[in-house]
Order: C-alpha cells, then structure tokens, then sequence
C-alpha cells in the first residue's frame, strides 16, 4: 500500500533472502537452515544486504524497508549507513498484535511463490497472476514461535533505540486491511512524502 502510494520501492529482507534461496546462492545456502528453524540470519549478512540494495538507483527518492533492522546492532550499523548516504529516517511503524494472534496469521498464511504476495488459509491461488499458493518453510508452526520468541527479545529493543528520536509510531494491527491502512497514513500523514524512507519492523 505505501510503495503504491508513495511511489518508492518496498524493500523486504525475508523476501531477499527468499530469493537466494531459490537462486542457490552461496547466501541462501547459508540461510535457508537458519530460516526453517525461525532465527535470524547474521547481523553481517544483513548490513551488507541493506547497504548494497539502498545503494541502487530506485532508492533515490525514499525507501521503505521490512523486517530490518531485527537487532540493536543492525539499527546502529543502520544509523552509520544513513549518515553516510547522507539521508535520514522519516517514521518507525511498529505493528502491534497480541502473540496468540500473531502466531495465528504467521502460520496459517500463504504466499505466491512468483510474486510473493500473501493470502489467508484456505486460498487456493493469485489474484494477481492465478499461481497456486504455498506455505513458506519460516512460515510452519514449528519455525514460527521460535521467531516471534526471537522477536520479543532481540527487535522490541531495537523501538526503545528509535524512540528518542520521535519517529516511532505505535499502530494498532489488529482489524481489517482497510482499518489498519487508515491507522498507518494517518500516523505518517495522509498526504506525507518520504524525505528518504521508512522501516517497518
């Protein structure tokens, strides 16, 4: 919705290293044990992901950027890599769920595997490009509460590192797509404009 919206590019880390995966790259045979198993790729890897994909030419005019940074030390490496592109943060989402519910929707989604959209159980194919849907392997129960416990203890503290910077905003993630949208622009501003980009953890 923001990338259509604004017009900038949406840039998320699980779908990266998704496509390594597939591409069986040196990288994604790296990651995918560390993904089934719901933890998080090296700090490392994923600073060098972010700083080669903000360096291409699409992100010139502002950038969302999902799922990073996860740690407190990738928010800092985050911090320098802005300074020296000389660019700023504009808002910090953070969308908040119960843990019940959100172990609820993370296992029982479904994903296109040609655009990666993703659709809620029981959805046989792509609205978009009418692709059968699959169950991405982080996506399985047993690799989906290992990643929320990660995220309880390792991203939540990565808001209280933002949150003396005034960017953060709270949103209510629970309700309908269209009800959580409102929630979103009016916290950046129904008619905002990225300076230079967003994340959303």
């Amino acid at each position: 919705m923001l990338r259509t919206r604004f017009g900038i590019p949406h840039i998320a880390t699980g779908d990266m290293l998704r496509a390594e995966i597939a591409s069986g790259t040196e990288l994604g045979r790296q990651a995918q044990p560390i993904l089934a198993r719901g933890q998080y790729v090296p700090d490392d890897i994923m600073i060098g992901m972010i700083r080669n994909r903000l360096g291409e030419p699409d992100c010139a005019g502002g950038f969302i950027i999902d799922g990073f940074p996860r740690t407190v030390p990738q928010a800092e490496a985050l911090d320098v890599l802005m300074r020296e592109l000389d660019r700023r943060l504009d808002r910090v989402l953070y969308l908040k769920v119960d843990v019940d519910e959100l172990l609820q929707r993370l296992s029982g989604r479904l994903v296109c595997p040609a655009c990666q959209r993703t659709y809620p159980p029981g959805t046989a194919a792509c609205a978009s490009d009418g692709t059968a849907l699959v169950q991405r392997e982080d996506d399985k129960a047993e690799a989906v509460r290992p990643r929320i416990e990660i995220y309880l203890s390792k991203t939540v503290p990565v808001l209280e590192h933002y949150r003396g910077t005034g960017v953060v905003s709270e949103i209510d993630g629970r309700g309908t797509i269209d009800e959580i949208t409102g929630r979103v622009l009016a916290a950046i501003g129904e008619n905002g404009q990225f300076a230079s980009g967003s994340f959303i953890p």
